[in-house]
């Protein structure tokens, strides 16, 4: 098979996530255990961070491989879905995996494929730990899919371990209440293994603190350690001070991820950055401060409040979940653009808490209703009835980027246009 027949057999023929739902999910880690021990266990042979989290473990793998490759190390950065390219899974130093690697790894492993019948997620993980070993990487940011106990990520053995925060999503899979789901991403904690906290809530943090006791895993909490304050974000960057509790020291940064959220995911990054240098990593201030600077340039990473063209105001932000969706908002009064007029461009899954999402949306403005091209997503003109009985109201569209047009269409010059409500509908956005 040559390169493009190889990502129409992954993508046919293998139980897809994003395009089924949970009748892709596997319950146990066997297949991907059985995928590894027949390449030689890759996972293996080289250093790793493993981030789990509702929201914000995206921006905060790729803000850490950037600070890791800006300091000198080779980085490897495994994380899903992709917006444009199968291969934005699987870069080394923000360099997307070969084509050639990515046909022989396919073939490599048909026959094993063929005796376990992997999902697309367990085989695109057990390519990435080759590609990372055969790379010989000196340290690689691996992100899970969704929970963390049973995730095919969950085979290794990191250096440190992080869980960005706790929300509801994916209920069918992770349970019904908050302390379920962070009982689910607690699993990636490890014997001995440092684990790292964002953000806790009430009802969440003592599931994280037992869970590091009975493993004797040391933790620490990101929110409790760092303070920011002095916020100001702008259409290409975010500025604020930090504030080390622990040392007393407050710096400056400037970071290309220019939601207001990324402060958030700033403290983890920062607080995650301390434990990774007390195990002997070498990262100057100089290669942090840029690094975070220019994450986006050295990693690849959009669809974080990604701002695609002004005059009017374009931004892209994958936000999905009602928890993503409180921080779109959020960035609308922070940054003072709630005064102009707003345009949502919205589409959805089905297995989301559509209702939710549709009752935090401002009813003053402009919606958009389409729907990304796969299965699992919500039928357009079943999204607009939905939001009607929010007192959110607008046209439908089978092609996101004809909603887009049509906004420009509408829009002012001084006006805000968001794409939300789906990592997919995002992906089909032609921005480059």
């Amino acid at each position: 098979m040559n390169y493009q027949q190889t990502i129409d057999y992954l993508y046919q023929h293998l139980p897809m996530f994003s395009r089924i739902g949970a009748a892709a999910y596997k319950k146990d880690l066997h297949n991907t255990i059985a995928l590894c021990n027949a390449i030689d266990n890759p996972q293996t042979k080289f250093k790793s961070i493993h981030i789990a989290g509702t929201n914000g473990k995206g921006s905060t793998s790729h803000m850490l491989a950037a600070i890791l490759q800006q300091a000198g190390y080779k980085t490897g950065l495994y994380t899903s879905p992709h917006l444009k390219d199968f291969r934005e899974r699987i870069k080394v130093d923000g360099e997307m995996i070969s084509k050639d690697f990515v046909t022989d790894f396919v073939e490599r492993t048909k026959k094993i494929s063929a005796e376990t019948e992997p999902s697309f997620f367990e085989l695109t993980v057990a390519m990435a730990f080759d590609y990372f070993a055969e790379q010989k990487v000196d340290i690689a940011v691996i992100e899970t899919g969704l929970g963390g106990r049973l995730d095919s990520t969950n085979i290794i053995t990191p250096l440190l371990s992080i869980i960005t925060n706790i929300g509801y999503d994916h209920m069918n899979i992770l349970g019904n209440t908050l302390q379920e789901i962070a009982g689910e991403k607690a699993g990636i904690i490890k014997p001995n293994i440092p684990v790292v906290i964002g953000e806790y809530l009430p009802e969440t943090k003592n599931i994280f603190t037992t869970k590091a006791k009975e493993c004797n895993a040391p933790i620490y909490f990101a929110q409790d350690d760092y303070k920011v304050t002095n916020v100001t974000s702008t259409i290409q960057s975010l500025h604020c001070l930090v504030t080390s509790i622990e040392h007393s020291i407050t710096e400056e940064f400037s970071l290309d991820l220019n939601g207001f959220y990324q402060t958030k995911n700033l403290c983890t990054v920062l607080c995650a950055e301390g434990i990774l240098i007390q195990h002997g990593f070498i990262i100057k201030n100089e290669a942090e401060k840029l690094a975070l600077a220019n994450t986006k340039k050295i990693t690849g990473l959009h669809g974080r409040w990604d701002v695609i063209d002004q005059n009017p105001t374009t931004v892209l932000d994958v936000a999905h979940n009602e928890d993503g969706i409180k921080q779109v908002i959020n960035q609308l009064t922070v940054t003072n653009t709630a005064a102009a007029h707003t345009h949502f461009i919205i589409g959805m899954v089905k297995d989301k808490e559509v209702e939710k999402v549709l009752s935090l949306l401002p009813a003053g403005a402009n919606y958009y209703f389409t729907h990304a091209h796969i299965p699992r997503a919500m039928a357009a003109a079943e999204l607009q009835t939905k939001a009607a009985t929010f007192n959110l109201h607008g046209n439908t569209f089978d092609d996101v980027n004809k909603a887009v047009a049509a906004a420009k269409q509408k829009a002012t010059a001084t006006d805000l246009i968001i794409v939300c409500g789906s990592v997919f509908l995002v992906g089909e956005v032609d921005y480059r």
